[in-house]
């Protein structure tokens, strides 16, 4: 069946998070018929359980929707589903490269928010026809012209072009899918040039291997084609494409325009990167499409099982995520306290949590993870320079000359009573106050540089405390700067414990070693000796907590007689005790590693 392209209508729904962009498109889904109301479920393009508990999408999916207008057209509405948080902004680009248009939601009773300005931004760079959508107008708290208002303001586009929905209610669907075939333009492209097709996104299946979800620029493609990727040069011979319509539903051909699927028995997700361009192999066209890059991460952890034994099947479980999870990146790693692991790297502090909770849930896993850590370059004296993102690699503090640390430009919007609040956070964390501007009479729009370092301990939930739920924060990375870095080891009985030393800046180390030490303290179990548990850097102790010893009362037998008998037994107590802490071994819980990266407020 071969379509024609002024049919077709690529769109996206862009958000900030929590403004209803699921449940939108469960409406859509619903309205246009494609799956029987018995075999329907909410949030029914988001598969994982995290998500679904969350409520937050994390892998993107596409579906294709037929739609005959009131005007008795028949389209084909190619909804390219994005994941909503600031971790995946690479994935969500891809994604809008694919598109033509944008939804734009914006919640009726929160208005226009952090992320929804980002990923504004981030549409108008890819040229995208966008429609405002107020959602959620069945609130009680819905304040229809304050966010028409901010639509003007803030986001600059015509107010009047706001189509009212409550994606919850059912209230305007058609509304919404009328605006998408009337104001969003068609794709172009030529189906008779050489392929081009741009990757945005891949799924693993069991038994058919790497499945490819693509946007078709311009050519044809069909089964039996051998396809290229420009990125690697590797071929494979396709063996089905097809368009998503929640199940797969293949097809004889995809033409220009179209979004959907080809499956070519690719063994991998790492051969399919998220923005390469798949061409022909005997026909291939002259140049890949722009924007590629490779997802880097941001954020290092190392992960470890709890019980020894546990290492294989850590090994497994990673070598099957990562089949569904191209940017999960992982090395073997070890730790004198913790035994074999993996030194892992993610986009940002969700994906960590994300796959943290994948392992233990997905695999039965009881895993510990050490403290989060960033990427520092070390200019040495000898004028080489090191990457590291691990404690234990840190070299002799004499060697380096200097420490230079990632900086993010952090967009914070918040109502304008709690300004003195988030800049007193910002600027405690060693931020920069770059600029702030009013987005309307009571709200503004804080820019502020910051290390990101600062911001993966703890900042986000700081950042929801004082500003009570009503700040929104959004990031980029920006570049190296210098620091003052060192690295701060924790010791328990006078030994130290590889897997709790942390990189952290000067002037925050004491504040971050009391704070290990307290939560240490409460959560190492009492000896019959007395435990010491310090924090030092280098050979200078900047914090110490005592764990006190059991006692037993040795002098409860002596009834009156010579106070010498009393400090005889006292004295064979103390010696028995000093012996038993030159060989009494601390036992340190699982809890007690994970107590560490956990904030004061939790």
């Amino acid at each position: 069946m071969l379509i024609e392209m002024q049919t077709i209508r690529n769109f996206s729904i862009i958000a900030h998070i929590d403004h209803g962009k699921s449940t939108l498109s469960d409406r859509l889904i619903q309205s246009t018929e494609i799956i029987s109301d018995r075999d329907f479920k909410d949030q029914i393009l988001d598969s994982m359980d995290i998500e679904r508990e969350r409520g937050i999408t994390i892998k993107s999916q596409t579906v294709c929707l037929p739609y005959t207008s009131q005007a008795g057209n028949a389209y084909h509405l190619n909804l390219i589903d994005t994941p909503g948080h600031v971790d995946f902004t690479y994935e969500v680009s891809r994604a809008l490269a694919s598109c033509e248009g944008a939804l734009l939601l914006v919640d009726a009773s929160q208005g226009v928010e952090a992320q929804t300005l980002a990923n504004l931004y981030l549409a108008i760079e890819h040229d995208l026809e966008i429609i405002p959508i107020i959602n959620k107008i069945d609130l009680p708290s819905a304040d229809i012209d304050r966010v028409k208002l901010q639509i003007e303001e803030d986001l600059g586009l015509d107010p009047e072009t706001a189509i009212l929905a409550s994606a919850k209610e059912g209230i305007g669907i058609n509304d919404v899918l009328e605006g998408i075939v009337t104001h969003l333009p068609p794709p172009e492209g030529d189906a008779r040039a050489p392929l081009k097709g741009l990757i945005f996104d891949s799924h693993y299946d069991p038994f058919r291997g790497t499945i490819v979800h693509f946007r078709m620029v311009q050519g044809t493609l069909k089964p039996g084609d051998h396809i290229k990727f420009m990125f690697n040069n590797s071929v494979y011979k396709v063996e089905e494409v097809g368009i998503f319509q929640i199940v797969r539903v293949p097809q004889k051909q995809l033409t220009a325009g179209q979004v959907g699927y080809v499956i070519a028995g690719i063994k991998t997700v790492s051969d399919t990167r998220c923005g390469d361009t798949i061409t022909l192999r005997d026909n291939p066209c002259d140049a890949p499409l722009s924007g590629f890059k490779e997802a880097k991460p941001v954020v290092f952890s190392s992960i470890y099982p709890v019980a020894a034994d546990g290492y294989e099947d850590l090994v497994s479980a990673l070598e099957k995520l990562k089949l569904n999870d191209a940017s999960l990146i992982y090395e073997k790693d070890t730790s004198v306290a913790l035994g074999f692991g993996f030194r892992c790297g993610f986009l940002g502090l969700l994906h960590l949590e994300v796959v943290q909770e994948r392992l233990e849930r997905e695999y039965d896993l009881s895993l510990i993870l050490t403290a989060p850590s960033v990427r520092y370059t070390l200019l040495m004296n000898d004028g080489t320079e090191e990457i590291i993102d691990n404690p234990a690699l840190y070299p002799d503090p004499t060697l380096i000359d200097k420490t230079r640390e990632p900086f993010i430009k952090a967009a914070i919007i918040v109502p304008d009573r709690y300004m003195g609040a988030v800049m007193k956070l910002c600027l405690d964390r060693r931020g920069i106050n770059k600029n702030y501007q009013y987005l309307t009479n009571n709200r503004l729009e804080m820019i502020f540089d910051l290390p990101l370092a600062e911001v993966i301990y703890d900042f986000y939930d700081k950042l929801k405390t004082v500003t009570q739920g009503y700040g929104s924060f959004d990031y980029d990375l920006l570049d190296y700067r210098d620091t003052d870095m060192v690295k701060m080891d924790i010791l328990i009985n006078g030994e130290r414990v590889d897997a709790l030393s942390q990189l952290v800046h000067r002037n925050r180390s004491v504040e971050r070693a009391r704070h290990a030490c307290d939560k240490l303290r409460d959560e190492i179990p009492r000896q019959m000796f007395k435990i010491a548990i310090q924090g030092a850097i280098g050979g200078k102790i900047i914090a110490r907590k005592t764990v006190s010893p059991f006692r037993k009362d040795v002098t409860a037998k002596c009834y009156g007689g010579d106070i010498t008998r009393k400090r005889k037994l006292l004295e064979k107590q103390r010696k028995g005790k000093k012996r038993m802490k030159m060989v009494g071994k601390v036992m340190i819980p699982q809890s007690a590693f994970l107590s560490v990266l956990k904030t004061d407020g939790e």
